[in-house]
């Protein structure tokens, strides 16, 4: 008896020392992930120009007269700081934790969305990006593990896609693969185009140009069917404050069956700085308001 006890602490043991190197690994993966989509952010980037935007409509005019202040290096990759709620329930049950996360955002690249939340002693962390959906439970158990598929990509795409509407506004200007159009007096639509994918994302904007809501038609599995599908997206964004020139959100909110009454506000992020890879000194000073 007493070497079975034996055999199985030391099973246990060399469970549990392979479970840590392989959530290094993840760690590892995160980082490289992160380095690599600072690394596309414009070396000498363009100032904006109110020139840029005259050929768009309206609202677009408006959205970017606000976003961006004249003479704003247009930087395309962010890298966003915050914390906030995360829903793994629905409407009826929340089941909210608390979240703090870092987002690195090169749209249309890609992006990583890197995590921790809790709630009492639950601990659940890992990261979510273009290639990837990795979860650990405590630190030590893989709970969830997706991505590496087509559905997968197109489906974060349409979220990244989204994001930049809130914190990469330079990255929508006018360019290859890049149109906006009229919806109505408040929306504007952008259709992004990138390595054979295409997201239409619309942005509601207020008279001065500052965007309320964004939705869209997101391809997703987040259904009772866990089937994927397209499906209404979308959220609010409140609280802007000036970063390095860009005029962005600090809090959003978002969710599945946008519009409907089952939306779900799953995603409650509060954003304490927004800050520019690669900026020079003076831009990064200028980040804090």
């Amino acid at each position: 008896m007493k070497i079975f006890f034996l055999i199985l602490l030391i099973l246990v043991a060399a469970a549990t020392v392979a479970l840590w190197f392989w959530r290094q690994a993840d760690h590892s993966a995160d980082h490289a992930a992160m380095a690599r989509l600072a690394a596309l952010q414009p070396d000498s980037p363009k100032r904006f120009d109110p020139s840029l935007i005259e050929s768009l409509p309206e609202p677009a005019r408006r959205y970017f007269r606000y976003t961006i202040q004249p003479g704003t290096p247009l930087y395309t990759v962010a890298r966003i700081s915050m914390t906030g709620k995360f829903g793994m329930g629905n409407r009826e049950a929340p089941d909210y934790l608390d979240m703090q996360a870092t987002q690195m955002l090169a749209m249309p690249e890609g992006f990583i969305w890197k995590m921790s939340a809790s709630r009492g002693a639950l601990r659940i962390s890992g990261s979510d990006t273009e290639q990837w959906t990795r979860f650990w439970l405590m630190g030590l158990l893989p709970v969830a593990r997706m991505g590496g598929d087509p559905d997968h990509a197109r489906s974060a795409f349409g979220r990244y896609v989204a994001e930049a509407v809130f914190w990469t506004p330079a990255a929508l200007l006018p360019g290859p693969g890049i149109a906006w159009e009229l919806v109505d007096v408040n929306t504007a639509r952008v259709t992004v185009r990138h390595k054979g994918v295409e997201q239409a994302v619309d942005v509601v904007v207020a008279d001065d140009g500052r965007p309320l809501q964004v939705s869209f038609d997101r391809w997703s599995n987040a259904n009772p069917e866990k089937v994927y599908r397209w499906q209404r997206f979308g959220g609010y964004l409140s609280e802007f404050r000036v970063f390095a020139g860009f005029v962005l959100p600090t809090r959003v909110e978002a969710g599945n069956f946008f519009g409907s009454e089952a939306y779900f506000p799953f995603f409650v992020a509060e954003i304490s700085h927004v800050e520019f890879p690669e900026a020079n000194a003076k831009d990064r000073a200028d980040s804090c308001p």
